[in-house]
């Protein structure tokens, strides 16, 4: 949650923003602790956002999130992107950020995402793409743990390169070729104070989070594996020269 409240329509929806007016009625699925749900709301207000998440304890978080911020046209749910809970058509817009790369099905979820949007709306998806995130200066540590990365997704059956497949999965799951307009968009940390927070981000990631536990439930590490990864993280974010850049797949989906 601590990297997730970073996130701002600014820097993880700015391929969106040019499409959202006031008055729509938009749905954030993967809202989080609702940072981007927040920022879009208010671009559409007085339209309505509803964002969506699986943990009630997250969304409480947005709740909170929302609350801080005075933004009073979102409302927050716990719910299932495969099986959303809302009538066919009941959207204007229907966005998800680094959502796809975490399922099994992510066709699945994008026909889900289509369904509930209106006709003539638009359906919004971004994600990494982990096999082409780059950094300098080189460092053996961080390839073990994008390597380490990509076992544990594969492991769950999910997709750690998204990004790259997103135009794809949305061709598959069957929307129009005419009106799906693909694009990418980059996060970059290079300033001393992003370098620091992103390498002590991951740092903690490898040895304490869902991420270090499955890695450990699968068998593909042990702890002195995962302090090993940390270690190098931490290096690497003490460098002066440190760069590290994210790419990401986006798709905008007209229904």
């Amino acid at each position: 949650m601590r990297s997730h409240r970073w996130r701002t329509a600014e820097n993880s929806a700015g391929y969106l923003l040019p499409a959202l007016v006031p008055g729509q009625r938009l749905l954030d699925v993967g809202c989080g602790p609702g940072t981007i749900t927040v920022d879009l709301a208010a671009r559409i207000t007085p339209g309505e956002v509803v964002g969506l998440d699986r943990s009630e304890k997250v969304i409480r978080m947005a709740r909170e999130t929302a609350e801080a911020a005075g933004v009073t046209n979102t409302t927050f749910e716990v719910g299932d992107v495969y099986a959303l809970p809302y009538g066919d058509a009941t959207f204007d817009v229907t966005h998800a950020h680094q959502v796809l790369q975490h399922l099994t099905d992510p066709v699945a979820a994008l026909r889900e995402l289509k369904r509930v949007t209106k006709p003539g709306g638009l359906v919004a998806v971004r994600d990494a793409d982990y096999a082409a995130m780059t950094w300098y200066p080189p460092s053996e540590g961080l390839d073990e743990w994008r390597e380490l990365y990509h076992e544990v997704t594969t492991a769950n059956g999910a997709e750690a390169d998204a990004g790259r497949r997103l135009l794809s999965w949305v061709r598959d799951a069957g929307y129009d070729p005419a009106g799906i307009v693909p694009s990418a968009g980059v996060w970059c940390y290079a300033t001393p104070e992003d370098r620091t927070w992103w390498a002590d981000l991951w740092a903690e990631r490898s040895t304490s989070s869902n991420f270090a536990a499955q890695a450990m439930a699968h068998k593909l590490a042990d702890d002195v594996a995962l302090e090993h990864l940390a270690d190098a993280w931490r290096t690497w974010g003490q460098n002066e020269d440190g760069w590290f850049a994210v790419l990401h797949g986006e798709v905008l989906a007209r229904v």
